[in-house]
């Protein structure tokens, strides 16, 4: 490739601490579960990063991962990613996209026959850009065609699936979200609004999924509307873990910067951070720390290495409580299955099978004929 660089697909060093021997035993039998397309039937554990808009999400997501996702100041996510690490005999990274059930059928097979393997980050941006090209989403909102149904929404319900395989990769799925739009402008309906809460809610719905709640420092954690949404489906709080951001941009011992020392904070790269490495990154959101009033926290909350940490006891805790149940479900859609199979009567698999089945219906038609012709007659 000449003196062209290239982001080779590496095991990010920050996801290699997720897992221990035994979490990897644990975490493959939820792997092969979404592999048999079981995660349609049954709700799988999964980590899901949510917020308002602007909140950080990306990139707390980018810091946790060390996934390198194109990014733009003035660019929210406009729809679902899930990105689905697993192990595997080689280094790969498959990109498909899978579309929102209530698009017409031509949509649909258009969206599904979207499927690209690289292998090199660097590609990454083009195909994101395809993507979201054909999932119809485009700039400003055009409110004079708002009538015809062909203008190019701003959100969509289709989710775009980055799976990354490797021998040394964990087994883990993350889900970057849409932020919450807080009301209607320029760019974005009425119907936007309304759409990124239901896809929000559709994750932070299912029972088994973790919720990494980002909030902003510099918004009042009381004015972020997403801390209600995660009570509403999680009211104890046993599967969210809260996220602050941007501490740095908090006035120096202020009142706002003391009311969030009960949360998990992480600096993200500032706009003139933002051709910082993941190294040059940690090495920033470290000196901070240091200087900072929330040296005074435990190290356990704050900081992306301890994030990690947390994130690695939380999602293996969750996973053991959820097996047994997870093998209850499955038995009973299993049982629910072959009695849909046994009242379709005996399989046939063949012409030969279809001919003998249709001679024999054909039959029972013709007794049927001859009692009635009888009845009628008498």
């Amino acid at each position: 490739i000449g003196d062209q660089e290239q982001t080779v697909i590496t095991i990010p060093e920050a996801l290699g601490c997720l897992e221990t021997h035994g979490q990897r035993r644990v975490l493959d039998t939820v792997s092969q579960l979404r592999k048999c397309g079981l995660d349609s039937v049954l709700s799988l554990p999964q980590l899901v990063v949510c917020g308002d808009q602007s909140a950080g999400k990306s990139s707390v997501l980018e810091a946790l991962t060390e996934i390198p996702f194109p990014r733009k100041d003035n660019l929210c996510t406009r729809y679902s990613t899930e990105k689905i690490l697993c192990h595997g005999t080689s280094d790969s990274l498959q990109i498909k996209m899978i579309p929102d059930p209530e698009r017409s059928a031509e949509e649909q097979r258009s969206i599904k026959a979207f499927r690209e393997t690289i292998t090199s980050f660097d590609k990454l941006p083009q195909l994101m850009t395809k993507a979201t090209e054909l999932m119809g989403i485009g700039g400003v909102y055009d409110h004079e065609s708002s009538n015809d149904g062909n203008h190019r929404r701003a959100f969509a319900r289709d989710v775009l699936s980055v799976e990354i395989e490797g021998p040394n990769r964990p087994q883990l799925t993350v889900v970057d979200l849409p932020g919450i739009v807080q009301s209607q402008t320029k760019d974005t309906t009425q119907a936007d609004v309304d759409m990124t809460v239901k896809i929000i809610e559709s994750y932070i719905s299912q029972p088994r999924t973790i919720c990494l709640a980002v909030i902003s420092a510099t918004n009042d954690h009381a004015n972020q509307p997403i801390l209600n949404k995660v009570r509403q489906f999680d009211p104890t709080g046993e599967r969210t873990l809260g996220i602050i951001t941007k501490p740095d941009r908090l006035p120096h011992s202020s009142d706002s910067e003391t009311q969030f020392l009960g949360w998990h904070i992480l600096k993200i790269r500032s706009f003139e951070e933002a051709e910082f490495s993941i190294d040059e990154r940690n090495s920033s959101e470290s000196a901070y720390f240091r200087k900072s009033i929330f040296e005074t926290l435990p190290p356990d909350y704050v900081g992306i290495k301890s994030l990690v940490d947390r994130l690695s006891r939380l999602l293996f805790s969750h996973v053991q409580q959820a097996l047994p149940r997870l093998q209850e479900e499955l038995d009973k859609a299993l049982e629910n299955n072959r009695k849909e199979i046994s009242v379709m009567g005996e399989a046939r698999t063949s012409p030969e099978d279809c001919k003998i089945f249709l001679t024999r219906l054909g039959l029972s038609f013709y007794e049927i004929c001859l009692v009635s012709s009888a009845c009628i007659s008498m």
